[in-house]
């Protein structure tokens, strides 16, 4: 959070799918048995039934050793970095399915069945091959199966946590409280601050399913969050704002940068006697702009600092601008600075508020 040392957030572990759950040992048998019975029904094969019988033993016996050998070494394969772990459960197929080829090649020869053309090592090369073949490209599945559900996990998870930290308890007390005091003393003031309360309400609460708009929308909406806030904390809150080169049609989530903007005052000029600065800066450089949120950082963390808020933000990012976005995060300093670099989408604001 703005304002706290917070711990940057882990990189995710490669999402490795369960070696020992029925569906993934059902796939390595079933893609097995398609193999063996491709082979055995190419036009240049020259095994009978006999053979295709064999084979298929064969595989399927090679397939159960090899989900069972993932199943053991997932935990030991999870604690590689990056995707180490898809590297290494790529090479135990391969070196459990060349093992077992010397194997069956072995007891063909030793029971004289024939089953395996004698000179050279090709089945164990071939077999090889089609492993290393046949396993990248059941694990480019697994991952991308993984990446969707994962998408979807977030997606549910960050409606939830979009609805419930966009606008916060304390800070509609905290301006209910300067409402009050503002009618009798101010009364326009009030009145523009229940105004402003309204627009955040209405795009807090606005029925739009994608929650999307522009970034001269999200830039009023911060506006006005601050105007309330600089009633309440009044000289304490000095706002410097270097934004003036970004494209406001730009696609931005509803009120992604408000939440920022909030941790900005609450962790780091609130808890200050003397206050302090937050400064909104963006800068476009191609087709990609970067927006920093700059705050003092307080000396002890505020209450309440647990993160919660910028893994929300993270995740809307993720799901609104996919891979080519990215948000850091962390002390520089004296000052708390977020720094998110997002993509520049254009698109027409929205004429409904």
């Amino acid at each position: 959070m703005p304002g706290t040392a917070t711990k940057p957030a882990s990189p995710p572990r490669s999402p490795l799918p369960d070696f020992c759950s029925l569906p993934v040992i059902s796939a390595l048998l079933v893609v097995g048995a398609l193999c063996v019975t491709l082979a055995w029904l190419a036009p240049q094969s020259t095994r009978g039934l006999r053979g295709y019988s064999v084979g298929m033993l064969f595989v399927e016996w090679v397939a159960m050793v090899i989900g069972v050998a993932l199943c053991k070494l997932r935990p030991w394969l999870l604690r590689l970095p990056g995707l180490l772990p898809y590297a290494g459960v790529w090479l135990v197929m391969v070196l459990i399915v060349t093992l077992g080829s010397f194997l069956a090649q072995w007891m063909d020869r030793m029971l004289e069945m024939g089953l395996v053309p004698a000179g050279a090592n090709t089945f164990v090369r071939d077999n090889a091959l089609i492993a290393a073949l046949l396993g990248a490209a059941m694990l480019r599945y697994f991952y991308v199966l993984a990446e969707w559900q994962a998408r979807l996990a977030a997606v549910a998870h960050a409606k939830v946590e979009a609805l419930q930290a966009r606008i916060r308890p304390h800070f509609l007390f905290n301006s209910m409280n300067t409402v009050a005091a503002l009618v009798r003393v101010d009364p326009e003031a009030a009145e523009r601050t229940v105004e402003d309360l309204s627009e955040l309400f209405r795009a807090a609460l606005g029925q739009d399913d994608t929650h999307s708009g522009t970034l001269g929308e999200e830039l009023k909406l911060v506006d006005r969050y601050l105007d309330i806030e600089q009633l309440r904390l009044g000289e304490r809150l000095r706002v410097r704002r270097e934004i003036d080169g970004l494209p406001q049609q730009a696609s931005m989530p509803t009120l992604l940068l408000q939440p920022l903007v909030e941790n900005a005052v609450r962790h780091g000029v609130q808890p200050l006697r003397e206050g302090g600065e937050v400064i909104l800066r963006g800068v476009r450089s191609g087709s990609m702009m970067r927006i920093e949120i700059d705050n003092p950082l307080a000396e002890s963390p505020t209450v309440g600092g647990s993160g919660h808020g910028l893994n929300n933000v993270r995740q809307r990012v993720a799901y609104h601008f996919g891979p080519r976005a990215s948000i850091e995060a962390g002390p520089q300093g004296n000052r708390f600075v977020v720094r998110l670099h997002l993509p520049i989408e254009i698109r027409h604001a929205r004429t409904d508020r």
